[in-house]
């Protein structure tokens, strides 16, 4: 009978990671880890988005998403970005893989695949949504609730060259999940998107 319970628990457990992963299991990853594995990181606005066929593989349903950007933090600058998503699951069909028109958002992408397919990088962790507080704090939030975000941090922050301010530093040191401040958010990231790993 503690074996039945043990592998019910079991399978409960992993299926309700795989339903709040959208249909896609990701390894927790920091913040340093998602920028230095992403080749494009952007902060902009939705324009469009659209859910499609990809154009040579039929079978693959996508989301074409459009945005206009404000700032580039690695990569290319450009004022607009379109980039195609292969869509994980079957409820992405019909909320635009949770792209929005007017969604503001903070993205780390993974490079372009041969079939000219992206992704944040660790799908749900490496894509932000910004939103403002009572006081007007413009603030950056994950799929993930940001947990884990400035996980294991301590080998990244004793690089050489590493330096955070010292709010910056006492955030990654005691934040554990929750909103974090954009202009902290983005901090972290410039100091550590590096060329791709």
């Amino acid at each position: 009978m503690r074996h039945f319970i043990t592998g019910a628990l079991s399978v409960f457990l992993l299926s309700t990671a795989a339903i709040a992963q959208r249909g896609a299991l990701t390894l927790p990853a920091n913040i340093a880890h998602l920028s230095q594995q992403a080749a494009l990181i952007v902060h902009g606005r939705v324009v469009s988005t659209q859910i499609e066929a990809h154009p040579q593989l039929q079978n693959l349903t996508t989301v074409v998403v459009t945005m206009r950007v404000v700032e580039t933090l690695k990569g290319p600058a450009a004022s607009t970005l379109t980039f195609r998503q292969f869509v994980w699951d079957i409820r992405d069909k019909y909320d635009g893989a949770g792209y929005r028109k007017g969604q503001e958002l903070l993205l780390l992408l993974n490079a372009n695949s041969v079939y000219g397919l992206t992704s944040p990088v660790g799908m749900e962790q490496g894509r932000f949504e910004i939103s403002r507080d009572a006081k007007g704090v413009v603030l950056a939030t994950n799929g993930q609730a940001n947990r884990g975000l400035f996980a294991n941090m301590a080998q990244e922050l004793h690089q050489p060259g590493a330096r955070l301010s010292e709010p910056t530093s006492a955030l990654v040191a005691r934040h554990r999940s929750g909103p974090v401040p954009l202009v902290q958010l983005e901090e972290v990231i410039k100091q550590f998107s590096g060329p791709p790993q």
